[in-house]
């Protein structure tokens, strides 16, 4: 099947699933959750298959050992999939949601439902489990899918995908194409008249590439420079405890901590780099940072490390901080740790990033963590979606007008009144 064939299949099923009732799509998701579960031992061998060649690829320099670690599924891993998908299938029915009802006239009623995008391509790099959280999202929003995998993770996300697609059986496996050659990408972004969103999900330059290359919406974010600023009053426990789980926990996450800002007055700096450096973060400060704790000079404030590095830059408070953040990040996640309810409400209102925590690891940035069920990513962008996008994201809206036989000509010629009363 071409790739326009399998856009074109993908929007004919998403509109025959949109048509399903609640029970029915809701079976699927159950269903889908269910085969994450009896079927773990087939989805974890072949990805022993992934993990083995990536393995060798981190041995002879060609990857690193942060993208490595992505792939791996583990049986825990997977239940806390199918965790997700079935709080998916608890939530609220999102298609046809009635946002405003307006009566225009006498008769004529207006309402603005919620509905699908319709198709969306999602392209993602390393982590296999993405998979089964985008397929959910997209089965319960009523969305056709195309899911292009990155080579590594090819034998997970195969199957995965016949899992799933068995799973969800009999809706038409056509909903949810996989797509496994850069060529077949580089057609699909083309297709601005059948794919109506591109969510991309990997490394900066693969996000730039497709903003560039395509005439489609792109729903996502370059960078996740997340900042968390340690406040002088800062409990020192809780400070340690934060910043070390925003940037050990899992530093190839988007959200993880990449820059450290320390007000100069912090009286536990000294312990808090300390502990950064016990845990085998590699350290690089501003000229004060290297001053204070004598770190290698930093080579730019604006990097998205991925892994066990980060940058310190020292502050003089909150404005210098939000000066920072504004200058050299990227509307990602940052995080405020301080005991001053004035400088926690000050941080809170004017960050202007899509996540904005006040005592809290950047870390809890996630669609699942929020309670969404599941991500298709997060967004920096200030139309339509921002910060983690589960169902809602994937939603658009289209108005029903329902009459008596009304007419325009009535009310141009001043004989009929509208009286756009709103409905309850």
């Amino acid at each position: 099947m071409s790739p326009r064939d399998a856009a074109r299949a993908a929007r004919t099923a998403s509109r025959q699933t949109q048509s399903l009732t609640t029970r029915d799509r809701v079976g699927a998701l159950e269903r889908m959750a269910d085969a994450l579960d009896t079927q773990a031992s087939r989805i974890l061998q072949a990805n022993r298959l992934d993990v083995e060649a990536a393995g060798k690829e981190v041995e002879a320099g060609l990857m690193t050992q942060s993208m490595a670690a992505r792939l791996k599924l583990t049986e825990a891993k997977l239940q806390t999939l199918a965790q997700g998908i079935r709080a998916l299938a608890r939530m609220e029915e999102p298609i046809g949601r009635v946002l405003k009802r307006v009566e225009l006239a006498d008769g004529l009623n207006l309402r603005q439902e919620s509905a699908p995008l319709g198709v969306v391509l999602i392209v993602f790099e390393s982590r296999p489990d993405v998979l089964p959280q985008l397929i959910g999202l997209a089965l319960r929003s009523g969305n056709g899918l195309l899911l292009k995998g990155g080579k590594e993770a090819l034998n997970s996300n195969r199957v995965l995908h016949e899992v799933i697609t068995e799973a969800i059986s009999p809706l038409p496996a056509t909903l949810f194409s996989l797509v496994e050659s850069r060529s077949e990408v580089a057609q699909l972004l083309d297709l601005d008249d059948v794919i109506d969103l591109v969510v991309p999900r990997g490394s900066n330059a693969m996000v730039k590439h497709i903003q560039q290359n395509t005439r489609i919406p792109v729903l996502g974010h370059a960078d996740g420079i997340c900042h968390v600023y340690v406040d002088k009053g800062a409990a020192p426990a809780l400070a340690q405890r934060l910043v070390l789980d925003a940037k050990t926990d899992y530093p190839a996450a988007c959200n993880a901590m990449e820059t450290l800002l320390l007000h100069r007055d912090y009286p536990h700096s000294v312990e808090l780099i300390a502990a950064l450096q016990e845990a085998g973060v590699r350290l690089y400060g501003d000229t004060h940072a290297q001053a204070a704790f004598g770190l290698s000079p930093a080579e730019s404030f604006s990097v998205e490390y991925g892994d066990l590095e980060a940058t310190v830059c020292v502050v003089d408070g909150i404005d210098e901080a939000v000066e920072h953040i504004h200058r050299f990040g990227s509307g990602h996640t940052d995080c405020v740790v301080t005991e001053d309810p004035l400088v926690s409400e000050a941080f809170l209102t004017r960050v202007d990033s899509a996540c904005v925590f006040h005592n809290a690891s950047t870390r809890f940035a996630d669609g699942f963590r929020f309670g969404l069920g599941a991500e298709v990513g997060i967004s920096t962008s200030r139309i339509h979606a921002r910060g983690p996008v589960g169902v809602e994201g994937l939603m658009t809206t289209r108005w029903k007008l329902v009459g008596e036989g009304h007419t325009v000509a009535p009310f141009s010629r001043g004989d009929a009144q509208f009286t756009h009363r709103l409905l309850s």
